[in-house]
């Protein structure tokens, strides 16, 4: 059975542009062999969040408001297409790390 995530995504306003990175993430990571589970939010929701439930890591194209117990990744590159195969070297090696 695949190993499953649960993601953070996270941009300024919480709906275009981290439901396109959720979108990314998830298909890269089944090319992978994983499955994720993705919400999308601004900054302000992230607290929320982990309050409400078991999460894994927080990609973000926005700033985060503090710094958190979970891996974040940067995930601007997935916007400007700069640097996304280091984005997603990021991301397997923070899953493969991670024991769920």
């Amino acid at each position: 059975m695949a190993k499953k995530f649960n993601i953070i995504s996270v941009c300024g306003s919480g709906t275009v542009t981290s439901s396109m990175v959720a979108g990314k993430v998830k298909d890269f990571l089944e090319e992978h062999g994983y499955k994720a589970s993705t919400v999308e939010v601004n900054p302000g929701g992230v607290d929320e969040q982990l309050a409400s439930g078991k999460w894994d890591i927080i990609v973000h194209t926005s700033p985060l408001k503090r710094k958190y117990e979970l891996p974040t990744i940067n995930a601007v590159a997935l916007l400007s297409g700069m640097g996304e195969e280091e984005f997603f070297e990021a991301l397997l090696n923070e899953v493969n790390s991670l024991d769920v």
